[in-house]
């Protein structure tokens, strides 16, 4: 909202969508992390996931976060009518 508001638009005419922007940055690696691992226990999968998290660098965070305003412009400028295609 505070971006909509910095770019002159009193609220954004983007759909809410289920998931951010922020959250395909992050699942993408995350799957290709976890992929063909298997866990015996459900503490197994939360360390392992720690794991990641603590060993991820500040410059993926930082990309992640960056790339949202031009993702939320896009959106904005074909009114909602958005699908980022990820590979």
């Amino acid at each position: 909202m505070a971006a909509a508001l910095r770019l002159g638009n009193s609220s954004s005419s983007c759909p809410r969508p289920d998931l951010a922007p922020s959250d395909f940055h992050l699942f993408g690696p995350l799957k290709r992390h976890l992929g063909g691992m298997a866990f015996e226990t459900e503490d197994d999968l939360i360390s392992e996931l720690r794991n990641w998290f603590d060993n991820l660098d500040v410059d993926f965070f930082r990309v992640g976060i960056n790339s949202l305003l031009s993702r939320w412009q896009k959106c904005n400028d074909l009114h909602g009518d958005y699908v980022e295609k990820y590979r």
